[in-house]
């Protein structure tokens, strides 16, 4: 695994010490308790009790904030280690350290920081709700409306597919605030939204291809009053740029979980092709097995690097809207390659479900859909580098 940096985050000992615990963490307690997770399409709470005490809901989160205060290279090195296990447990703590934190550290107020934060990094699930029936990269289309209340707001509006929604103690709620569309998306703010507040409904938990224990449903807001200190940062028309920010980030983090579960899957089909025989052989020893396991190999290979790479750019301030992209598009890629090989060494047994390799393959399809489709990325690289060879010439 390419180096890690720590530029302004945890200092290199402890990160490294909290990895190791991570590391058997997922191996001798988050892995076992997979069958259960899928049984009952939810983590435990005593799993998820531990998964607090163990800080995993606030890495992102400042130290006077009651977090780790990890870079954002440690942050993803963190979920692709999370990520060899189930995704269902990278997915309850992903949105508090990933968009949630980040939308409020660029943009939150002093005061909607000191409240928040402490409860995110404490484990209080939170929800990203941008995407709706009929809108999701498109903003315009948007049709949830948040009207003004003497110094308040009322939201009305329905949500759709929002990560765990059902579980979720706050969501970030995107919703317009003008009827006409503005440059830049300005007619869309970010608001924080308790999940108690009267006139949310939850819908039911979606029924899904694959990551069982990952629960996502509808945000239906009827009526919904919220203060005018729930406006993220005081300002109006700031809420998709809040949400627009946290891409990279977000891609990143999807990237690092891709590659976290292709090697998971590669263990699994690397351990089955030497414990299977045929022909009085186990099936490791035939070359085309061998270059299958060698073809995934060099690929995770290549989006760790990728990945580390725009890491360590982000953490030196850099802006990495290309590499973001490129390494999430490549991993999300790579994992359906090698999600796919680890069904073929299986054979026929990997069609079955008493066996891991056809969950992966089940799992490991929406990588390649979420925070950015895979033909959604190619159009971000290359408008943008159109873009920048336009600026230069």
């Amino acid at each position: 695994m390419p180096e890690i940096s720590n530029v302004g985050g945890m200092d290199a000992e402890t990160f490294a010490a909290f990895t190791s615990q991570l590391e058997r963490y997922v191996r001798e307690r988050l892995i076992p308790a997979e069958p259960q997770v899928i049984a009952d399409d939810r983590i435990p709470d005593d799993i998820l009790a531990e998964m607090r005490e163990m800080g995993l809901f606030g890495i992102t989160m400042p130290e006077q904030y009651g977090g780790a205060g990890m870079n954002i290279s440690q942050y993803v090195e963190t979920i692709r280690l999370l990520s060899y296990a189930l995704p269902a447990y990278r997915s309850i703590t992903s949105i508090n350290i990933g968009m949630v934190c980040s939308a409020l550290m660029k943009s939150g107020t002093p005061e909607q920081k000191a409240h928040w934060l402490p409860r995110l990094a404490a484990g209080a699930i939170a929800s990203f709700a941008l995407t709706e029936p009929g809108s999701g990269s498109d903003a315009a289309a948007m049709q949830t409306r948040a009207v003004r209340d003497g110094n308040g707001y009322v939201l009305t509006g329905t949500k759709r597919y929002i990560t765990n929604a059902p579980f979720a103690k706050v969501a970030l709620v995107m919703a317009r605030t003008s009827v006409e569309p503005l440059p830049k998306n300005a007619h869309v703010s970010a608001f924080l939204v308790p999940m108690d507040t009267p006139g949310i409904t939850v819908g039911k938990p979606d029924r899904k291809m694959g990551q069982q224990g990952s629960q996502i449903a509808d945000i239906i807001l009827e009526d919904v009053k919220v203060p005018g200190d729930a406006l993220l940062g005081g300002e109006e028309g700031k809420g998709f740029m809040a949400a627009m920010q946290s891409l990279d980030n977000g891609r990143l983090s999807v990237g690092a979980a891709a590659a976290g579960y292709a090697k998971r899957a590669l263990d699994t089909a690397l351990r089955y092709a030497t414990e299977r025989k045929a022909f009085g052989e186990p099936i490791a020893n035939f070359q085309l097995i061998q270059a299958m396991l060698a073809d995934s190999q060099a690929e995770i290979y290549a989006s760790e690097c990728m990945i580390a790479d725009a890491c360590r750019l982000a953490d030196e301030g850099k802006r990495v809207s290309i590499e973001a992209a490129s390494a999430k598009m490549f991993a999300s890629e790579m994992c359906g390659r090698v999600v796919d090989r680890c069904v073929q060494i299986h054979g026929g047994a990997g069609y079955l479900a008493e066996y891991e390799a056809e969950r992966f393959f089940r799992d490991a399809r929406i990588y390649r859909i979420y925070e950015g489709t895979t033909q959604i990325l190619q159009l971000v690289i290359a408008k943008t580098m159109l873009r920048e060879f336009a600026a230069q010439h």
